[in-house]
């Protein structure tokens, strides 16, 4: 099944836009009139650059206000149609969109807007041209997909078809199930959107709130699956109007757009077998068990200040890699690599961002399944040189530039320790510390969608509600992601002077900000982490004060969260306890853990609090003290 996408979802220079929409590989494009227009090339200049770029032109659009006009408008409608059709010949696109009308004077009358379009099919046949017509969400007399249909059917012509717009189907709450009845040679076109949920006037909603199926939370693979059990077969299309796209870098919105198609139809095939066999078909979405090690990139000079960061955090070192500068270092079941390496990928990614997390590996069912998947859905291979004997552990390049691997049981790739490094004595547990409760990751906000969908697509992700956190210089986006074993949080700045903002410019766009662990006994491990010389974030007085009141926390279970500098929140499923490091090498942060009972969150009522505390820590000694 082909793909397209309209040059209006997608910013930069016509030129720009072309060569993005095909270097993510799409088959085809929309043209938004209004890209053409403010282009200085001819029709067939354009055509033959579509062309050159491996592409074709889907679709022209929009054609608006035709149908059910009064003379004079409607005479020089058809005036204005047979232009049209003059430019899509000199194009080489047979199909215009005819978005119904908000014209004032449109009089309504399916009988009369289908004889316009039995007319309009005449003209348009001449030409080789056929008519598709949409119902908009906001038009004056057709808004509803069932009504564009009996106009088409009514007009009754060979060249005048239905299109389908996701965005104005959902956007009225209408059952997608309904598409179902509609002949799938009748339907010319299918567009595709999401949208966040937000109550708003629908012509604003939609000019600016679209984004890519996926990235939303209307049911687009409902109304995919209801298209394509039509037996259509023509071209699946995005149109998103969206100012963040507008803003974006064309390639990786290209690229998004793709991969939220694939996805999209990779999802309808699961939910309806019986779909169209050209689907592409590839791997499902298996949870992620686990987070199997980090791996820090440092060069031999810095690492000892990360080795000492990490002891303070009850970590022991407990072997080297066979052929490469690589420690292991553990506690419970966490495994942090430091890589001193001269060459290879840790080296490159220290000479970028200094000390970094580097590379994070997955724990799944099946290591090249889950591989495969996501680079069947855009993502980038990675390829690096291994010794002799040492394991083959499929590799894709993830946010910031880091890799992403992915070990498993089933094919022994969970043997690495064994194989790939000479263990020492496994050292004794340390302070209480028991897994990686969850990963985040910090970007510029324009990135957030991206990398969401990343998630979600790849590995099956469930999304949390995003949040806006309070930083004293601005404010930050977050977005929690689960899936299985993994949990992360997305962290999208936006002011360049908040925390997140500076750790992104200071590390040249590193991903791993902080790594939280996960305990079952805050106190006791407080303790611990004390005894060893834990950098502990030293919080204001004034939380506990508030916390008191605003929980109803006993003096001495406040007393004890303050002695150890431990944030704390609670809901109806349960507690949670937060103590965070002062910050360590390379921008980065430990976060300790406590979840007691079901709370499923991640603290954000403290999140203001913690960042306070370390943009007080930040500042130089002499200001501190005043």
């Amino acid at each position: 099944m082909k793909t397209s996408i309209a040059t209006v979802s997608i910013s930069g220079t016509f030129r720009d836009k072309l060569s993005a929409i095909a270097q993510a590989g799409f088959d085809g494009i929309e043209i938004f009139e209004q890209d053409f227009l403010a282009s200085d090339f001819t029709p067939e200049e354009v055509g033959r650059m579509v062309r050159d770029h491996g592409l074709e032109i889907t679709l022209f659009q929009p054609f608006r206000d035709f149908e059910g006009l009064p003379e004079p408008h409607r005479a020089r409608v058809f005036a204005r149609a047979r232009r049209k059709f003059e430019l899509m010949n000199q194009l080489g696109t047979d199909l215009v969109l005819i978005c119904s009308s908000v014209h004032p004077a449109a009089m309504g009358g399916i009988d009369r807007m289908a004889a316009d379009f039995r007319e309009l099919g005449d003209i348009a046949a001449a030409y080789g041209i056929r008519l598709g017509f949409e119902a908009l969400a906001w038009g004056h007399h057709i808004h509803d997909h069932r009504d564009a249909w009996e106009v088409v059917r009514r007009a009754d012509h060979s060249h005048v078809g239905l299109i389908l717009d996701s965005f104005h189907t959902l956007a009225r709450r209408i059952d997608p199930e309904t598409i179902r009845t509609i002949p799938g040679d009748k339907i010319f076109f299918v567009q595709l959107a999401d949208a966040p949920a937000i109550e708003m006037d629908l012509l604003y909603w939609s000019r600016h709130f679209r984004n890519m199926p996926g990235e939303g939370d209307l049911d687009v693979t409902a109304f995919t699956r209801a298209v394509l059990a039509t037996g259509y077969n023509g071209p699946l299309s995005l149109e998103i109007f969206n100012d963040q796209f507008r803003a974006g870098l064309p390639r990786l919105v290209a690229k998004d757009g793709l991969r939220s198609l694939r996805a999209l139809t990779d999802a309808a095939r699961r939910a309806e077998p019986a779909l169209s066999p050209d689907l592409p078909d590839f791997r499902a979405p298996a949870p992620v068990e686990g987070i199997e090690f980090i791996e820090f990139a440092t060069s031999r000079g810095e690492a000892p200040a990360l080795e000492a960061f990490l002891s303070s955090a009850g970590f022991a070192r407990a072997g080297h890699h066979r052929s490469k500068a690589v420690t292991l270092w553990r506690q419970g079941e966490v495994n942090v690599l430091i890589n001193t390496d001269p060459a290879g990928f840790g080296h490159s990614a220290w000479a970028t961002h200094g000390t970094t997390v580097c590379e994070l590996a997955l724990r799944v069912p099946d290591a090249r399944g889950a591989a495969a998947r996501v680079m069947a859905l855009g993502a980038l291979p990675h390829h690096e040189k291994r010794g002799a004997g040492e394991l083959d552990i499929p590799a894709l390049r993830g946010m910031g530039g880091s890799v992403l691997r992915f070990v498993d049981h089933k094919s022994g790739l969970s043997k690495l320790w064994e194989v790939d490094f000479q263990l020492d004595p496994t050292p004794q547990p340390a302070t209480g510390i028991t897994a990686v409760d969850h990963i985040a990751q910090t970007m510029n906000y324009q990135e957030m969608l991206s990398w969401s969908l990343f998630y979600t697509t790849g590995f099956g992700a469930e999304k949390s509600p995003m949040l806006d956190v309070v930083d004293p210089h601005g404010l930050v986006r977050s977005q929690a992601l689960r899936s299985g074993g993994l949990r992360v949080t997305l962290n999208g700045a936006e002011a360049r002077a908040t925390l997140a903002g500076r750790f992104i410019e200071e590390t040249f766009g590193a991903s791993v900000q902080h790594v939280a662990l996960k305990c079952t006994d805050i106190f006791a491990t407080a303790r611990k982490l004390k005894d060893l010389g834990f950098p502990f974030l030293q919080i204001g007085a004034n939380y506990y004060g508030d916390l008191e009141a605003r929980f109803g926390l006993e003096p001495a279970m406040t007393r004890r969260l303050q002695e150890y500098d431990i944030l704390y929140d609670e809901d109806a499923a349960g507690r949670f306890f937060q103590i965070f490091s002062r910050t360590g090498p390379g921008g980065f942060f430990l976060e300790i853990v406590c979840r007691d009972g079901d709370y499923d969150g991640y603290g954000a009522p403290n999140a203001p609090f913690r960042i306070a505390a370390q943009k007080r820590d930040s500042r130089p000694a002499d200001i501190r003290s005043q």
